[in-house]
């Protein structure tokens, strides 16, 4: 698979080859909270207006919690009213991938991570411009790194 990831000098790359990230169910609960592996794993929701990162105004990028994909940056977060961190486009189109989700007797589209199939939440055509799109997320489902610190998130598929 394709996708976009920082280099060493926190530079975002790509699309670059990725392997796909799997595990066990066991390997995930080892790596993972009760509440992020009910989420990321399981396709649950936390509570609006509940979430961590949900009143977080800090300039930087959000990544999978599960694989550590860069999935969305705060320059494109924004107040959607909906109780849960809302974005109006991923960092890069292929790092985050969708699916017709009909449960709970609704049809929407759930966005997943690209490289692990992490539940991150649903998107709505209903954000603001440039794209019309609400990608409403889950705290538990993303890490949050300050701008300063991204060349942290080097990964070795960038270089």
């Amino acid at each position: 698979m394709k996708v976009h990831v920082f280099n060493q000098a926190g530079q975002l790359v790509g699309p670059v080859e990725s392997a796909p990230v799997v595990k066990t169910d066991a390997e995930w609960r080892a790596q993972l909270t009760r509440e992020q592996f009910g989420i990321a794993r399981n396709k649950g929701t936390e509570a609006p207006y509940c979430g961590t990162l949900l009143d977080n105004h800090l300039d930087g990028v959000y990544t999978c919690i599960c694989c550590g994909l860069p999935l969305f940056t705060s320059s494109h977060k924004f107040d959607s009213g909906s109780g849960w961190p809302s974005f109006f486009q991923p960092i890069a189109e292929e790092n985050v991938k969708t699916h017709s989700d009909r449960s709970h007797g609704m049809v929407r589209t759930e966005i997943l991570c690209a490289r692990c199939d992490c539940h991150l939440g649903h998107v709505f055509d209903d954000g603001p411009l440039p794209t019309r799109q609400r990608h409403c997320v889950n705290s538990e489902s993303l890490a949050f790194t300050e701008m300063k610190d991204v060349a942290t998130l080097a990964d070795p598929a960038g270089g």
